[in-house]
């Protein structure tokens, strides 16, 4: 069974949204659709740390994961000021 949905858009963001959908070739429900399914799945995929446990489990497989050790801060800060030195922009 289908349902219809109504979606409020203003001008903007309806051009933006029927812009890109038509450049992968899809209608505009077509890609509202697939936009929504997207961020169900990235959603779903996020673990939810809601007890000190669940974070120190999360930290330690972070942990065992990568490899090395993170630099000091001061070459954090080094790599920071070549790149203002640059001239790109802060973001």
């Amino acid at each position: 069974m289908s349902r219809r949905v109504q979606v409020i858009l203003d001008d903007e963001e309806s051009e933006t949204f029927r812009h890109h959908a038509a450049r992968e070739g899809l209608s505009l429900s077509a890609w509202l659709r697939e936009a929504g399914r997207d961020r169900l799945a990235t959603r779903g995929s996020a673990e939810r740390l809601e007890t000190v446990e669940a974070l120190r489990g999360f930290v330690a497989r972070c942990d065992a994961r990568e490899e090395g050790r993170e630099p000091d801060w001061e070459q954090h800060e080094a790599v920071i000021d070549t790149s203002r030195a640059s001239g790109r922009s802060a973001s």
